[in-house]
């Protein structure tokens, strides 16, 4: 058997296009990543600073007590759940759960070899397989980007270790059913993931969970690196079925998976604030619209604004993504990601990151020679 071949990471196949878009007087404008631009809220940084016992010892693999209250208040309240501590388990930010958990859930299954993720989605749900040596399937999307639940194959259902969904989006921004997508899940015996972790910029009615339709054989994900601005400090959370949570628990546990102490009581000081989150809705809202305007200008064939998150997802002229981002980067220094990251049914869009501040946006409308007011 041949050994396996990591393919690149997709954000280094940008080095030569942001080498141009740096070039530009005052430097580039780089949209590609969604990396926080913003400071997180000054209490969690005060809170993470704090020299406590909790640094000296190993923290929880599952999340303090605390950690897991505030982390179950806060689902309570904002889509209006009954989740104790119990529910509720922490990671280290999202993605190490994202990649590794088709591995752990084959240990759980060894008669499943399949992994359902949208055809429009972040890489991680199709690299989780492909690192475990699994089979990576993915569903196809509809017109409007959300995902096809009747477009699955009964024969993939069959071999399905899990199904991933992710509302809102990234990288297009839609609302799936998460109705439906539990519903799928609970009939054909297959495990549903649900990365939430754009809930709080959920711009088209209130944020939603899959939770809201029972827990049973269903997981919500969270993380604080979007929310709170909080990426830098690797902090989030899972909820949901108590058997999966327990295996999967279980399994982190002897791997060695806990967030930092710090890191822990950080994180309870920003689940119980909603103030900066408010805060930080208003700047994505204006940033979206000056974005889009500034994709428009730059010849867009089409960018509407997102159901959700606050990512920019346009339609490249001629359906040509990497020329489109090539010619942005030389005429406005700025750095896009061409929509293939995402799958191959996005090869004719480009996703643009709203986490630069507005006097960047502006800057780089003025080297198009448009206004953004």
């Amino acid at each position: 058997m041949a050994p396996f071949v990591l393919p690149p990471y997709p954000y280094d196949r940008l080095d030569p296009i942001k080498a141009i878009a740096a070039a530009h007087d005052g430097g580039i404008v780089d949209l590609s990543i969604g990396t926080p631009g913003d400071p997180p809220p000054a209490s969690v940084v005060a809170a993470m600073a704090e020299v406590t016992a909790d640094a000296q010892g190993y923290p929880p693999s599952i999340g303090t007590p605390a950690y897991r209250e505030a982390g179950a208040a806060w689902l309570n309240q904002l889509v209006g759940l009954d989740l104790g501590a119990g529910d509720v388990r922490a990671t280290i930010g999202s993605k190490e759960f994202v990649a590794g958990l088709p591995a752990w859930l084959h240990l759980r299954r060894p008669d499943r070899d399949t992994v359902l993720f949208p055809a429009i989605s972040y890489p991680s749900y199709a690299m989780g397989a492909e690192l475990a040596g699994l089979r990576a399937v993915a569903v196809p999307v509809d017109a409007d980007w959300r995902i096809d639940l009747s477009a699955i194959d009964p024969d993939d259902a069959a071999r399905a270790l899990c199904l991933w969904v992710c509302s809102p989006g990234n990288p297009a921004g839609a609302l799936d059913d998460l109705g439906a997508a539990a519903a799928w899940g609970r009939s054909n015996d297959v495990p549903v993931f649900s990365d939430e972790c754009y809930i709080e910029f959920t711009w088209s009615g209130p944020p939603r969970s899959i939770l809201e339709h029972g827990l049973d054989g269903v997981v919500a994900v969270h993380s604080l690196s979007k929310r709170s601005n909080l990426a830098g400090g690797r902090a989030g959370l899972y909820a949901g079925d108590a058997d999966l949570l327990h295996f999967i628990s279980e399994v982190r546990k002897h791997a060695g998976f806990m967030p930092p102490g710090p890191t822990q009581r950080a994180a309870v000081a920003a689940f119980g604030d909603s103030a900066h989150v408010a805060a930080q809705r208003a700047i994505y809202e204006e940033r979206l619209r000056l974005g889009r305007r500034l994709l428009m200008a730059a010849g867009a064939d089409g960018c509407a604004l997102p159901e959700g998150g606050f990512y920019l997802w346009a339609a490249a002229p001629d359906g040509d993504a990497w020329a489109f981002a090539e010619m942005l980067a030389e005429r406005a220094g700025v750095l896009v990601s061409p929509g293939e990251f995402y799958g191959p049914q996005g090869a004719g869009h480009v996703r643009a990151a709203l986490v630069r501040d507005t006097e960047r946006l502006h800057l780089a409308a003025s080297r198009l020679g448009v206004t953004l007011d």
